[in-house]
């Protein structure tokens, strides 16, 4: 203390108050302390309540956490993975019947269906069909792409019947296929 300061000067007080909290602030740190503490303990009962039935379960609203219905969510699941058009012309190939009528049906048979080209590939069990399918390929193309959307299908192959296996004889290569060997 210098000698022109009198003992007990209002600043020396304020000094004292600056450096320890008062009992106001110290009431109010002890609050928040036991809040803190008290909302940590709340939540870890919390956890063991939800881990105990099963997990979280969703409330009165609407949540992502609800059941779908199976149609809704395989709808979601094509949508996500990009599969709706496979999975229309799967379809397509189980209503074959349906769509081409049941005297083509009975004949022909859709086999694959090659998604980057866009052609339905169909096999015929005579000749005689194979033609005829491929005179009616154009109104087949048109009636599909109403049935699962514009474009989808350009192009309608037809193959006819597939020859029996050629039989081995005494004059083939082994791993010979026949004649498709040489010529093509």
């Amino acid at each position: 203390m210098s000698a022109d300061e009198p003992a007990g000067s209002p600043e020396e007080p304020a000094a004292k108050k600056s450096a320890e909290p008062s009992g106001v602030d110290l009431a109010r740190v002890a609050l928040r302390a036991a809040k803190e503490q008290a909302r940590a303990r709340g939540d870890a009962a919390q956890q063991k309540k939800q881990a105990r039935r099963g997990g979280l379960r969703s409330g009165a609203r609407a949540d992502g956490r609800d059941p779908m219905a199976l149609g809704a969510a395989i709808n979601r699941l094509l949508t996500e993975r990009g599969w709706e058009t496979p999975a229309a012309v799967g379809g397509v190939m189980g209503r074959w019947s349906q769509i081409v009528g049941e005297d083509l049906a009975n004949h022909c048979v859709p086999e694959k269906y090659d998604e980057d080209e866009r052609v339905l590939i169909v096999r015929c069990d005579s000749t005689a069909w194979a033609t005829n399918l491929r005179l009616l390929a154009p109104q087949l193309v048109a009636r599909l792409n109403e049935d699962l959307g514009h474009g989808t299908v350009r192009f309608l192959k037809v193959n006819g019947p597939g020859g029996p296996p050629r039989r081995y004889g005494p004059l083939r290569a082994p791993g010979s296929t026949g004649p498709g060997d040489t010529y093509g």
